[in-house]
């Protein structure tokens, strides 16, 4: 297969039905971007078939690979067996003297032919083992009936195990302080960082499996969950649902089975529990000297079977699957999915996974993922920048700090007995950069945050290097520091010591006549002294069903020391105090993701970032992709058009109302009230003319209260409510459903029954929960309108230590410079994802009006996405815009007539 233009008539991509032309000019271009090993940016609309694009595209670029890597492998060997042969028949007719090499360089040859005609053999012989064995597996149940007799014989086995030493350990006597039940998983893990001769026990016993060699994949990352079982239901639909090796990968929360580890709920006590258990295996398996105590007789978790897991790899390999159906398979197999799936990544041919699990450093090593020379597509990718930067950045609190001192400090005397002196030195570097940093916010450790105010607001930025010195912690080795709290597991320890005990306050209450004994007595000591020194409470949060719930401070801590580790040149650290030493703040801000990416791009053959709205993308370029070393001739950009006829779609930009106000919604004027009495007779103009639902951005949720509040006052509001019924985005998101329901049954109910009603009209905010990710296609959406231009504070202290950075850093955009680049670039992309929630299929039609005359500018203009740019109408009066506007939708009721 060839990456040349295709003819209309045959498209030469498999494909589930005859693709659009659109389609297969992105697919051509995806297939010589990969073919090329280039890094891509492509923007395909929503609506267009992105998805079965990218994966028919990418699919069949895999399979030729493939094939073509057989036939060379196939050919290599055929010519070592003529070379052979045709070098034994010379030899026995000349002369000795003649026909003998030299015996050092034919040695060398003859080895170097030899391995590598073994390489291949053996690269065969693998190929064909795992094409049997999923052969096998689909046609053979028998394998399934014996695997489940062999787990229940496992589970009694089990069974009588447990009850064993359960019976030998009530007969111990163990000297050491006596834990209550479940304390052990309480306790931190035993590291030694500086002895590096033991970094080779750390290793799991089975993670050989995960050195299996890697075939060439595709890994393909988006944002959510829901998404990553979007495009597996696509993939199900596509020609290669039957010959393709897929494999979803989630986390422990979506993906564990054991209901004893599912029932801690939270994410962190989930992921803790899980590696105690593992831990727990490899101790089994590695059994201390008799003269060492153990901690305790502790489970490990019943789904980690071996077996069990290569039974589950093979069936998640043998058929696409979401991450649903694996859950489900792995129930009745007993089997982990977590771990079975990172299996199954070796073999596979497409792996699906959430961008965290790909973007971040540890997380790739944690979950057995090499990008080395492999395909990786990133999705939904016009908010990757931001994904990365907060990704590195991190920030606590005053009260974190506070808390998180005053939790490690409970939890040493409990525990400190049972640690080695190096652990213990550790701890008492943590808590000395936990008081450090409390002094910088002006605060004492030993007082109540909420009651320390601060000597006077303000925002302070430092470098990191200049931060260490101002917090006298530049002696210390935060590496170290970093890498103890990872192998130890501290925060996590810590926050399953509150979760368990709920404070001093959940201490489990005693019956009567029963003497304290073990924690609670401990927990009763402290609070008696906390009470005479009047150390503050245990700091709290409310969690997510309003219940308080104790927080997890010292996981922010960790986020911000291993932040500091970063090089001085790439981060700011950010002092913001205000008001009190609890509200005050420590924030590390990323400036540079591409160090970040960079690695993405050095080891990867090819990297493919796609989007339903990718422009502008001199962003992705610059801050990405280039800052990252990336030469720019290896940048490839496509941006295809929309499904839709042009006739289908009217873009305006309006630069005056129906008084002749001009539209110019900067900070100085946009709280004029002739201007929002124009944008109010705007808006009653359009519910005159546009049918069904009516969709109107602000720029922020304050300046749409400010709005609404002037038009309540002069009746402008009621005016609109003659014409529409006025919805309004909601403040919480579990309350979105609701409001896009009854928006949705309006205008059904309006456009069914008639009346005085023509629709609804939906407040909604730029950036806000209604901007991204939702569907207003057909009737919801024919017409969105944008109010002013949505620039983000540029008094923002992150801001303007970011268009510093990129001043410094990169050249000027035709005489712009990059800072003042970067403020219209992040107004634009909020735009476009916007005014992107209207048109989602072939058949729709709507219409986007701008309101603002700074949009016919023309590098304003040009970062709107070209389907809609090439349509854009630049309206300087209100009488001609309206009037297009209300031919437009006469003209679609007509065909709409006509067609029925």
């Amino acid at each position: 297969m060839t990456g040349e233009p295709t003819d209309q008539t045959t498209s030469k991509f498999p494909f589930p039905y005859q693709p659009y032309k659109i389609q297969e000019e992105f697919m051509t271009e995806l297939y010589k971007v990969l073919e090329a090993g280039k890094v891509g940016i492509f923007e395909s609309p929503t609506g267009t078939g992105k998805s079965l694009s990218l994966i028919c595209g990418a699919l069949s670029w895999l399979h030729d690979f493939e094939e073509k890597k057989r036939q060379e492998e196939a050919q290599v060997l055929c010519e070592k067996d003529n070379e052979e042969k045709g070098k034994e028949e010379p030899e026995k007719s000349l002369p000795k003297s003649v026909s003998e090499p030299d015996w050092i360089t034919q040695f060398v040859q003859k080895k170097e032919e030899l391995d590598m005609k073994n390489k291949i053999k053996e690269e065969q012989l693998r190929r064909k083992k795992r094409e049997e064995r999923l052969e096998q597996i689909r046609h053979n149940v028998q394998l399934k009936f014996a695997s489940k007799r062999k787990r229940e014989e496992e589970d009694e086995t089990m069974r009588l195990l447990q009850l064993s030493q359960a019976i030998l350990s009530s007969g111990e006597k163990d000297t050491a302080q006596a834990l209550d039940p479940g304390e052990e998983d309480l306790l931190l893990a035993e590291y030694e960082s500086d002895d590096e001769k033991k970094k080779g026990l750390e290793l799991e016993e089975d993670d050989d499996d995960l050195e299996e060699e890697h075939v060439t994949k595709i890994y393909y990352c988006s944002r959510t969950h829901s998404q990553l079982s979007q495009f597996v239901h696509e993939v199900q639909k596509s020609p290669f649902f039957k010959q393709i090796r897929l494999v979803s990968l989630g986390s422990r929360q979506n993906m564990c089975v054991n209901e004893e580890v599912r029932r801690l709920g939270a994410v962190q006590l989930i992921n803790d529990r899980c590696m105690e258990m593992q831990k727990n295996r490899n101790e089994k398996k590695n059994e201390e000297p008799e003269g060492k105590k153990q901690r305790g007789s502790r489970l490990s978790c019943p789904y980690y079977s071996y077996e069990q897991m290569q039974f589950l790899r093979d069936e998640i390999l043998v058929e696409v699957k979401d991450i649903e159906q694996v859950v489900s398979i792995a129930r009745g197999a007993k089997a982990c999915p977590y771990y079975g799936s990172r299996f199954a990544i070796p073999n596979a041919q497409l792996v699906v996974l959430p961008y965290q699990m790909l973007l971040h450093d540890s997380a790739r090593q944690a979950s057995g993922i090499k990008l080395k020379d492999q395909v990786v597509i990133i999705d939904e990718a016009h908010n990757l920048i931001d994904t990365i930067t907060c990704m590195y950045s991190s920030q606590i609190s005053g009260s974190q700090l506070c808390s998180g001192h005053e939790k490690l400090l409970k939890h040493v005397p409990r525990y400190g007995g049972r640690l080695k002196a190096k652990n213990l030195m550790y701890i008492k570097q943590i808590l000395f950069l936990l008081e450090k940093f409390m002094g910088v916010l002006g605060g004492n450790l030993k007082q109540n945050p909420n009651f320390q105010t601060v000597p006077k607001d303000g925002t302070t930025m430092k470098s990191i290097n200049d931060f260490l010195f101002h917090s006298q912690i530049d002696n210390i080795n935060l590496f170290k520091v970093q890498r103890y709290c990872q192998k130890s597991m501290i925060s996590r320890k810590l926050f399953g010591f509150t979760e368990k005990y709920k404070g001093l306050e959940s201490a489990l209450p005693l019956k009567e006549g029963q003497k304290s004994v073990g924690l609670q007595q401990y927990l009763q000591d402290l609070s008696q002294k906390r009470q005479a020194s009047g150390v503050p409470e245990i700091l709290q949060e409310e969690g997510e069903n309003g219940h308080l719930r104790v927080a997890s401070p010292l996981m922010q801590i960790e986020g911000f020391l291993s932040a500091l580790t970063n090089a001085n040149k790439d981060g700011r650290v950010i002092l913001q105090l205000q008001g009190t030493v609890a509200q005050s703040s420590l924030k590390f801000l990323m400036l540079n993701p591409a160090v970040h990416f960079a690695e993405v791009l050095k080891d990867c053959r090819s990297v493919i970032i796609a989007g339903g709205t990718m422009q502008p993308v001199a962003d992705f370029k610059q801050q990405l992709l280039i800052s990252a070393g990336l030469s720019p001739d290896r940048i490839i950009e496509f941006s295809c058009g929309h499904v839709i006829p042009p006739e289908n779609i009217l873009p305006i930009v309006l630069c005056s109302g129906p008084m002749n106000q001009q539209l110019e919604f900067t900070y100085q004027k946009r709280d004029l009230p002739e201007l929002m009495d124009e944008t109010g007779r705007i808006l009653t103009n359009l519910c005159n003319v546009v049918p069904g639902g009516l969709v109107c951005f602000f720029p922020s949720y304050e300046y749409q209260r400010r709005v609404q509040d002037h038009w309540e006052k002069t009746g402008q509001l009621k005016r609109l409510e003659l014409k529409k019924k006025i919805f309004q985005e909601p403040k919480k998101a579990n309350q979105v459903e609701q409001v896009l329901s009854e928006y949705s049954k309006t205008i059904k109910r309006c456009i069914q029954f008639g009346g005085p009603l023509t629709g609804a009209l939906l407040f909604s905010v730029v950036g806000g929960k209604m901007s991204e990710g939702i569907n207003f296609s057909d009737d919801l959406g024919r017409c969105v309108v944008m109010v002013g231009m949505p620039f983000p504070n540029i008094r923002s202290p992150e801001l303007q230590e970011k268009m510093c950075y990129l001043d410094k850093t990169l050249p000027k955009t035709d005489g712009i410079s990059p800072g003042r680049v970067l403020i219209e670039n992040l107004c634009m992309k909020a735009v476009n994802q916007s005014i992107g929630r209207a048109i989602r299929h072939r058949g729709d039609y709507a219409s986007i009006v701008l309101l603002d005359h700074r949009y016919s500018r023309p590098n304003i203009l040009s970062k709107l996405p070209q389907w809609i740019r090439s349509s854009t109408q630049i309206k300087s009066e209100f009488g001609p815009a309206f009037a297009a506007l209300r031919k437009f939708f006469q003209l679609k009721k007509t065909n709409s007539v006509a067609d029925s």
